[in-house]
């Protein structure tokens, strides 16, 4: 069992950067793949950026690369993801994900083992 607890989350003028963090229970963390996913209002949620278990392997959808970064740390327990300039259509609440397997970025419906409750992330132009 894996519990997820995001953090971070806030409002931020349009060109700004957040960092979210999310910490995880359990003691077999650094066995799971892990990602970060959005859903916007009336849209469907959507991955956008993943990192394999042992960090040698990241992700991006089209629509964050190269503003956002995955990054985890394994002895804290704790994935990360750096967004700078952020843009008004990144709003959304920004959700924590764990699986055993590879999660896929860049769609919707994605099914994951584990999921965090979300933080919000409002970006204003």
């Amino acid at each position: 069992q894996v519990q997820l607890v995001e953090s971070g989350g806030g409002l931020v003028q349009a060109g700004g950067s957040l960092r979210l963090s999310c910490a995880a229970s359990g003691r077999t963390f650094s066995s799971y793949a892990m990602g970060w996913f959005r859903q916007a209002p009336g849209k469907e949620r959507e991955s956008v950026a993943a990192i394999s278990w042992n960090g040698g392997s990241t992700y991006y959808a089209d629509s964050v690369k190269g503003r956002f970064t995955i990054s985890r740390d394994n002895v804290k327990s704790t994935v990360y993801l750096q967004m700078n300039s952020l843009k008004p259509e990144d709003t959304a609440v920004y959700y924590c994900a764990a699986d055993q397997g590879r999660i896929p970025v860049g769609g919707v419906g994605a099914v994951v083992n584990y999921w965090g409750q979300g933080t919000q992330v409002t970006v204003s132009s």
